[in-house]
């Protein structure tokens, strides 16, 4: 038995000693790089909005009445001036001939008037000719004038309710020509609201009947850009945007316009954006999601490296006042490179001649959201950048666990 146990005690007792020993040694450290490269860079500032017609009719009613007749339906092309629906014009009808007969009747009541002053005229001038001549009395006279002056009077009164009655005529004429309605405009019907039998009342404000889009053939896209991006944002710069529709393709358009009024929605604030669409092929429709990409800035042939080599720091590193030169060798930064710094200068890190990190100071450009322009430093194309620390625990070697080496 105790041959058995001396044996056993030996192996966990170095079992032991191994493992303490494996623990404490330090973990390896390694270095994940990336290539500085020569290439194409796209700046970009993305946003969402819903596509729109450019011009957006909604076509009402100024009469009420019931729906007679509809002569168009959702998607119909219609044309300026083409009847599109009918309010029953019964009532309209009957108003109009009412109205002719009081305006026919008012147009009498002026001539009789106008004859009227006309026969008091001439009794007028008869009895002043006759009071020159001594033959009527001066009351006579005063009796054909004041007929007279009451004739103007009457004249002047039937002349304006002539004046009423046409205005009155005229209005139950547009009254009728109200119920039919027609399109504005050339364009396609996107909305009907109403159907045959349904009554209209415009007694408070005008019911939409219609909404016509003027031409779905150009489109716009309302995007709501983050105050952070819109000074990057200028009339006239290439957009790509994709639709849920078509994930598959990519459509385009241009920045039309920029609104300069805010809109803050939870203490954020935003700009809307305007961009301009060509829908030749009919595929994009009103209300449709846009994942917009303007495109800011485009250089071509340029030094490039990937963005986690500027957000990369050595794990331990405190940032102490001196660094490391490309030879491992310690030294002061000069206060060049501090003022270089403070320009706008960032900083990387490469790999050194003891393979531990080493910064290098540079000056970026245009960016995205994965690579940065390299506008200078001491880089050049093909010089490897750190963009990742990987930390591995070392395995060790000639034990295959606690028991002792696998026989």
């Amino acid at each position: 038995m105790k041959k058995i146990l001396i044996p056993t005690a030996v192996i966990l007792v170095l079992a032991a000693g191994i493992a303490f020993f494996t623990l404490k040694k330090k973990p390896e450290v390694t270095y994940k790089t990336a290539k500085v490269e020569r290439g194409d860079i796209v700046s970009t500032v993305a946003a969402t909005g819903n596509l729109a017609a450019v011009v957006t009719v909604q076509v009402g009613t100024q009469v009420s009445g019931t729906i007679q007749k509809l002569f168009v339906d959702f998607n119909s092309p219609v044309k300026k001036g083409q009847v599109i629906a009918q309010i029953d014009p019964a009532l309209f009808a009957a108003q109009v001939e009412q109205t002719r007969g009081n305006f026919l009747a008012a147009q009498a009541n002026l001539l009789k008037a106008k004859a009227d002053l006309n026969d008091a005229k001439r009794s007028l001038e008869r009895n002043r000719q006759l009071l020159k001549d001594g033959i009527v009395a001066q009351s006579d006279f005063d009796t054909a004038e004041n007929r007279y002056e009451q004739a103007v009077a009457t004249v002047k009164a039937a002349d304006g309710t002539v004046a009423q009655t046409r205005g009155t005529f005229s209005q139950s004429e547009t009254n009728l020509r109200y119920a039919t309605i027609r399109s504005p405009v050339d364009g396609i019907v996107v909305s009907r609201n109403v159907d045959v039998g349904q009554t209209v009342a415009a007694s408070f404000q005008t019911p939409t009947l219609f909404t016509i889009a003027q031409d779905l053939t150009k489109m716009e896209i309302d995007t709501s850009v983050d105050e952070a991006d819109i000074s990057r944002i200028k009339v006239g710069q290439p957009v790509t945007f994709t639709v849920d529709s078509y994930p598959e393709n990519r459509f385009s358009g241009k920045v039309f316009q920029i609104r300069n009024a805010p809109v803050v929605t939870q203490n954020v604030v935003t700009y809307v954006v305007v961009v301009s669409v060509d829908n030749r092929e009919m595929k994009l429709k009103p209300g449709m999601t846009a994942n917009v990409s303007v495109e800011t800035a485009h250089k071509e042939n340029v030094l490039k490296i990937p963005a986690a080599a500027l957000r990369f720091k050595p794990k331990g590193d405190k940032g102490s006042k001196w660094a490391k030169n490309a030879t491992g060798a310690a030294e002061k930064p000069s206060s060049g490179d501090q003022r270089k710094k403070k320009a706008g200068g960032q900083q990387v890190y490469i790999l050194g001649q003891d393979n531990k990190p080493v910064p290098v100071q540079v000056t970026t450009g245009v960016s995205n959201d994965g690579q940065v322009e390299l506008a200078g430093g001491d880089l050049k194309e093909g010089d490897e950048v750190i963009v990742e620390q990987i930390t591995t625990q070392k395995k060790s070697g000639g034990m295959g666990g606690p028991m002792g080496p696998r026989f």
